[in-house]
């Protein structure tokens, strides 16, 4: 019982586990702030290669060869603009309809009411 009593009343170790907390609670805050603009760069930078691969011309031609005693056809395609979103690059917007909305909820204290 005394054993239990002086482990009880002993704080020797006890600044150090508080400054272990801290630390540790501070570099999880900062892992996951890096990782989170980890994420919205990889996801920016795919949406780019994405976009750029929409964007390829695959239109070709070949013209046909008429000898003296044969002839061969040509054939041509003709690749269309892909309607799936706005063409170009708009500033402060994630191409190929990617959107990226931060705030969720209305944050300016002010409740909606029913009209509006």
């Amino acid at each position: 019982m005394e054993i239990l009593e002086e482990l009880w009343n002993d704080e020797a170790g006890f600044i150090i586990s508080v400054e272990l907390i801290l630390i540790a609670t501070i570099l999880v805050i900062g892992i996951v702030v890096g990782l989170v603009a980890i994420r919205d760069s990889l996801t920016g930078e795919l949406s780019d290669i994405g976009a750029s691969i929409n964007d390829l011309n695959q239109s070709y031609t070949l013209y046909g060869i008429t000898g003296p005693s044969a002839a061969v056809s040509g054939s041509d395609f003709s690749d269309n603009t892909d309607s799936s979103g706005p063409q170009g690059d708009q500033p402060g917007v994630m191409a190929n309809c990617i959107v990226v909305s931060p705030s969720v909820g209305n944050e300016n204290g002010v409740a909606p009411t029913p009209n509006g």
